[in-house]
């Protein structure tokens, strides 16, 4: 299986991904930098977290209009597998891949920290492999991680079981506890949250794993 993480001016978890990819999951990983439009045949498109230009308008709304969410767009319609992580999630919302929006904390607060979650589903490409009740500890670095949506929209989420993860306590005010959700397709999900930061025990907790090996587990060649 080839991931594709996408590089941003201001990417900074971007190596990050790769190495858990490549070295802790141990399939091939490739950077995709923003302005091209060749995925270079990527199984699965990693949007990483960190802080892309334009952030300072709003968070992702200038980063959609990169040529690469092009290609990334028609991967996704076409069944293939897109994952956005932190500010990769903020990306998938404004271009519209995903529904809702990140807005500031709660508390108003960045928040680095490790927390607590539970998979809302585990019928996903990217929740398969995580034990039915298992909470998993993965981190958070995020000023504007606050899920939100429509009403009519949190409702068709929980029908749907489109909501990928939840927080056992909640730390930024997400709406229904909401830290990842899923399109309608269940190919594309966005979670802010950082599996690759929690990929081995050195770094305090490999419950990121399960994330990666869901995606390896559901992968299905098509090439």
């Amino acid at each position: 299986m080839k991931f594709g993480v996408v590089v941003f001016p201001g990417s900074n978890c971007d190596h990050d991904a790769w190495y858990a990819v490549s070295h802790n999951v141990g399939h091939q990983a490739e950077f995709l930098w923003h302005s091209d439009t060749d995925l270079k045949q990527s199984d699965c498109v990693i949007l990483p977290g960190g802080f892309s230009y334009g952030d300072y308008l709003r968070c992702g709304a200038i980063a959609k209009f990169s040529p690469i969410l092009g290609a990334v767009k028609k991967h996704a319609q076409a069944g293939g597998l897109v994952m956005g992580i932190c500010n990769g999630f903020q990306i998938l919302t404004e271009s519209g891949l995903l529904p809702g929006a990140l807005v500031r904390n709660r508390g108003l607060k960045f928040i680095c920290a490790p927390v607590r979650l539970t998979a809302g589903t585990r019928n996903s490409p990217f929740t398969n492999a995580i034990p039915d009740g298992r909470q998993l500890t993965i981190p958070i670095a995020h000023g504007e991680g606050c899920y939100v949506a429509e009403q009519r929209v949190l409702d068709e989420l929980e029908a749907e079981e489109r909501i990928a993860f939840r927080y056992v306590d909640n730390p930024n005010g997400s709406l229904r506890d909401i830290a990842g959700v899923l399109n309608k397709e269940r190919n594309v999900m966005g979670m802010m949250p950082h599996p690759e930061r929690a990929t081995e025990p050195l770094m305090g907790s490999s419950d990121g794993l399960l994330v990666f090996e869901s995606l390896v587990r559901a992968f299905v060649p098509t090439k």
